[in-house]
């Protein structure tokens, strides 16, 4: 947007907003409302997976061997427990019988296994005392599900003289949406109540206080209904409520901080309510929409990626952050245009303090910000290198990551499905479902599959192999690989099998086959997601400042920010530590797709903030040309509202937080982390203490970019970039010393 349109525009704009606040509320209303309607349910639409690669080997034979062999992928099992007796004891037998031949008489089950049968010894506890009846049920996850829960109760619990307990992968991922939906349900009253008093305690007044709540409200609703018309035609993960709910609280309220309180300096300045919407719109209403821009692109790289999990969040992330926008650029400015003044109403803050703020502004004056600044700026050296290496320091657990996949015990301990696979895990041979399955296709004779199976059995890494088990042109080897299921050797062993030759084609599927094509495939695609992050974030941090430097800037910094989460991820997640106090169970690793998550969630918000800084820095500059006076006048600005934002979102993410499945967990606490890293430490350490170490050559570009940025760029000012106009430099002078003294400079 050139500069000489700029203003004319904002002002189409604003009349747009304001000739009708009453019927732009009311229609606000109706379309909420219909999305409540259009969302409903959208929960019990979601799946629960997502972590597999669509177009990989392992998911095509998985899907090849469901179909031609349901009893080699089950993802029902009966934990049969005799108690004191054996197994084999009569009557046990006798009733594990009958179990087995009433589970394979159920509608939709097929593939019915057990102990009992086949007297496999991988279905049978070390201890003799307890047993497994597996069985595969058939459709997809939703219909899967409904049939799981209409014969869950008939097995579960006592059943003669053995105790049943219901596993299996199925009721995993089960019992892991039931607890997403519960725990989902417990931080929003969480969140919402103490981000009111917080509201409150930002503005003073409870009338402004409920405005971003409104805002958010209104995003978080409207994206539930669009994730329900997705799930019409896409998978969706179930997780991806969860950023909802986080990025449509946290944005609305960011954007509408940035909006009210810029509104509220206008009222304060001596402006009517049309002028100072007006001019809010024109100015933090387009650092608004330059930051929906940015953080939508952070969370759109993660559509490169295959997985229907990542993908999900992209759906979520970037139709929460665009409501969220339109509802603080167009619902807040009618709001505000019917309260007017009456904004400050209701300012709940006198009663505590006997005082209110003159200002009338979030924030209160920034003095303290803008000193806090100046202390920075006299030891920039020191606080720029003691704050990188700090950070660096903290990241660097990351360096020893070990990636996984997620299993049972992101569920907490109490669940039945994890205690199922506790036990297995613990009691049983060989870890029934951890081994590695391949298909073989086409025709064979018996010496050939005998001759194929004898070198399965030499590769380095098997335990056992059993099988093959054939059919009508298809076999299958069970392959049991030494140590643990997903390890290094489990994976290696992957590899091997499928360089190894054979007189017909084969895929390996299996846990381990699944991780090693996870992590393949988000090494082929990191690059793109990382490179479309990057480039984007260069050319719109470009269009706001005019500075070639600053957007290098922005991105390094931003990276930065993330560096403790990063390590804490890695320090308390996959080695355990604090899990006692945060209520998990550590892996020993990291399930493979969360740090692409929450590198582009917690980038995404950096770059949030960073707009926010960057676009009050250079209004400034722009108007005075006087670079320490503008990074000063910025923070004083931008300093208390950022870290109010950071410290709100901060809120909604740790009640996303207290999720009692891991994952969820990791995803909440690590963003509020980082979020509150890049608010306290990089906005107000390193951004300044690196733009004064730069001086005035922050702002350079050569003379084709500057020319660039003149005709198509974006800023909150309207005057001419100061570069442009040295030559008027000292007009405005008093306005700067004005300023400066203001700010305690």
């Amino acid at each position: 947007m050139s500069e000489v349109n700029g203003p004319e525009k904002a002002g189409g704009w604003t009349r747009f907003v304001t000739a009708r606040p009453r019927f732009a509320l009311l229609a606000a209303l109706v379309i909420t409302a219909l999305a409540v309607f259009a969302g409903s349910g959208v929960a019990d639409r979601m799946s629960s997976g997502g972590w597999e690669a669509p177009d990989a080997e392992s998911t095509y034979a998985t899907q090849v061997l469901e179909r031609e062999f349901p009893g080699s992928q089950p993802d029902l099992i009966l934990l049969v427990d005799g108690g004191s007796a054996s197994v084999d004891d009569p009557a046990v037998a006798a009733e594990a019988a009958r179990l087995t031949e009433r589970l394979s008489a159920e509608p939709g089950v097929g593939g019915v296994g057990s102990y009992w049968r086949t007297k496999s010894p991988a279905l049978r506890s070390e201890d003799g005392h307890e047993a497994i009846v597996a069985a595969r049920i058939a459709g997809d996850e939703k219909a899967a599900g409904e049939i799981l829960d209409r014969i869950a109760p008939a097995y579960t619990g006592r059943q003669g003289p053995v105790e049943v307990s219901v596993g299996g992968p199925l009721a995993v991922r089960h019992e892991m949406q039931t607890t997403i939906q519960e725990d989902l349900l417990r931080a929003e009253l969480i969140a919402l109540p103490v981000t009111l008093v917080l509201l409150v305690v930002v503005f003073g007044s409870a009338v402004a206080a409920l405005l971003p709540l409104g805002v958010g409200i209104v995003a978080i609703l409207g994206t539930n209904a669009v994730l329900r018309g997705l799930t019409e035609f896409t998978d969706v993960s179930v997780f991806a409520q969860n950023l909802t709910t986080a990025l449509g609280l946290g944005l609305a309220i960011d954007y509408a901080l940035f909006i009210v309180r810029r509104f509220r300096e206008e009222l304060a300045a001596g402006a009517d309510t049309r002028v100072a919407i007006g001019t809010t719109l024109r100015t933090a209403g387009r650092t608004v929409l330059f930051s929906a821009l940015t953080v939508a692109v952070s969370l759109a790289a993660m559509l490169v990626f295959p997985q229907y999990f990542l993908r999900s969040f992209a759906y979520a992330g970037i139709a929460v952050v665009l409501l969220a926008a339109a509802a603080a650029l167009i619902l807040l400015p009618a709001a505000l245009m019917l309260l007017g003044p009456r904004v400050n109403s209701l300012d709940l803050r006198k009663l505590l303090l006997r005082r209110r703020k003159a200002s009338g502004a979030a924030g209160g004056s920034g003095k303290g910000w803008a000193r806090f600044s100046v202390l920075v700026m006299r030891r920039a050296p020191v606080f720029a290198v003691l704050t990188t290496v700090g950070l660096v320091l903290l990241g660097l657990p990351f360096l020893g990551v070990k990636f996984g996949t997620a299993d049972d015990r992101q569920l907490p301990a109490t669940a039945e499905s994890r205690i199922v696979q506790d036990h297995i895990r613990d009691g049983f041979p060989g870890s029934p479902g951890g081994g590695l399955e391949v298909l073989a296709e086409g025709k064979a004779s018996p010496a050939q599959y005998a001759d194929f199976r004898d070198r399965i059995a030499g590769l380095p890494g098997v335990e056992r192999v059993d099988g093959p088990v054939t059919g009508d042109g298809f076999a299958y080897y069970d392959v049991l690989p030494e140590g643990e299921s997903i390890g290094q050797g489990a994976q290696d062993l992957v590899r091997g099998l499928r360089a190894e030759s054979a007189p017909f084609d084969t895929s390996v599927t299996g846990t381990a086959a699944v991780l090693v094509d996870s992590k393949d495939a988000i090494a082929d695609r990191l690059p793109w997601a990382v490179g479309i992050i990057v480039v984007v974030t260069l050319l719109l941090v470009f269009l706001l400042t005019g500075s070639v430097l600053i957007p290098l800037q922005a991105v390094v910094l931003n990276a930065l920010s993330l560096t403790a989460m990063f390590g804490a991820v890695v320090w308390v997640f996959q080695d355990g530590n604090l899990s006692g106090l945060l209520s998990f169970t550590s892996t020993g690793d990291i399930e493979t797709t969360l740090p692409v998550l929450m590198f582009c969630v917690a980038f995404g918000l950096s770059m949030d903030y960073g707009v926010f800084l960057l676009s009050r820095i250079k209004e400034e500059y722009d108007r005075t040309g006087d670079h320490e006076h503008s990074v000063t006048f910025g923070l004083r600005h931008t300093g208390g509202l950022i870290t109010a934002a950071a410290v709100i979102l901060a809120v909604v993410m740790v009640a996303i937080g207290t999720s009692r499945v891991t994952n969820t967990k990791m995803l909440g606490l690590g963003i509020a982390l980082a979020v509150l890293m890049d608010a306290m430490v990089v906005r107000s350490l390193l951004v300044p203490a690196v733009m004064k170490l730069m001086g005035r050559v922050t702002w350079w570009a050569p003379a084709p970019l500057r020319a660039f940025h003149q005709r198509f760029g974006l800023s909150e000012g309207e005057t001419a970039p100061a570069g442009d106009r040295d030559g008027e430099e000292t007009s405005g002078a008093e306005d700067r010393g004005r300023d400066k003294i203001t700010a305690g400079a």
